[in-house]
């Protein structure tokens, strides 16, 4: 990405799908979140399946994001704005001008990574470097099963993990735990056995897996392929995180 002026980066627009002022689960502390519009990945439990279309979502310049932040700057001084979806990094241009001017206003910015988007590009490794923080969505641990889930497997999901290693950058890693999927003993051993060998995690989020999207598929006339799978139970996921914990990772 070319060396352009403040201004110039206010000037980069991006396609939002929705806002949310006070979210207290994308990232440290109390966060704007703004959720981009767009996705390449298809995921059974998507809960804002409403967000995949390329198409749609209001247009926002960086520099609108920033004005706009700034308003609830007292508010999120604990915490700060993060960049979820969607996939934030089907817009990396938008995310590194608005996050850069963020910086410069003293606000820590989070980009919540769904893994999808080949990390060599100039313009993802510019919109990384620009956040303080990356979560990192890890699908499933074994690829034929992530292709099943979401369409794709964990290889640009990987290769994000090693650039932010090699690069410093703090991550904390999501993982959504799904009854027929994800929910194995042997993924999850396999799963935390690796990530155990990187610096840079500083957290694991193991999510249960819910099925509050559900009606947002119905309201799109989509069949939700997940609406007799289980919820996961609190014994399930304390199994999961024990797993984690063993091997020295913090656990959410």
């Amino acid at each position: 990405m070319e060396q352009i002026t403040k201004q110039e980066l206010a000037e980069i627009t991006g396609a939002i799908h929705k806002t949310e002022t006070f979210g207290a689960v994308d990232g440290p502390g109390i966060r704007y979140v703004f959720f981009l519009q767009g996705c390449q990945l298809r995921c059974l439990y998507c809960h804002n399946p409403d967000s995949i279309a390329n198409t749609g979502g209001t247009t926002w310049t960086a520099g609108q994001v920033v004005k706009e932040v700034l308003r609830y700057k007292s508010f999120i001084k604990s915490g700060g704005v993060t960049f979820s979806g969607g996939d934030p990094l089907l817009q990396p241009r938008f995310v590194y001008a608005a996050a850069t001017l963020l910086k410069d206003e003293g606000i820590h910015t989070a980009i919540d990574i769904s893994g999808a988007q080949d990390p060599a590009a100039a313009d993802m490794k510019k919109a990384i470097d620009a956040a303080d923080l990356i979560l990192l969505d890890i699908k499933a641990w074994d690829g034929e099963v992530a292709k099943v889930l979401t369409g794709k497997d964990i290889k640009h999901a990987l290769a994000t993990l090693d650039y932010c290693e090699a690069a410093g950058k703090n991550v904390w890693i999501r993982h959504v735990l799904l009854s027929g999927y994800t929910l194995e003993n042997t993924q999850l051993t396999a799963m935390a056995d690796h990530l155990a060998l990187y610096k840079c995690i500083q957290r694991v989020e193991l999510l249960p897996f819910h099925k509050l999207g559900e009606s947002k598929w119905q309201r799109l006339s989509r069949q939700y392929t997940l609406a007799d799978t289980p919820a996961t139970t609190k014994a399930q996921t304390e199994h999961a995180k024990a797993i984690f914990s063993a091997r020295g990772l913090q656990v959410q």
